[in-house]
């Protein structure tokens, strides 16, 4: 799931510490991407038990 930050073994050429932190920036707005996607699928499932809650309640 996580890169290899740091190790040497990763990749062929040795990188810039710019390239480095280019990368983890990269990785990191993709993951926070990916959660934002699934929070609010989320959100969506909560709200829609809770309106059918409130509609039985309701009824």
């Amino acid at each position: 799931m996580f890169p290899f930050w740091g190790n040497p073994c990763w990749g062929n050429e040795p990188s810039s510490r710019k390239e480095d932190r280019e990368r983890k920036l990269k990785f990191l707005k993709s993951m926070r991407d990916d959660l934002e996607a699934k929070l609010a699928g989320l959100n969506a499932a909560i709200e829609t038990i809770e309106r059918q809650v409130s509609q039985e309640e309701a009824s």
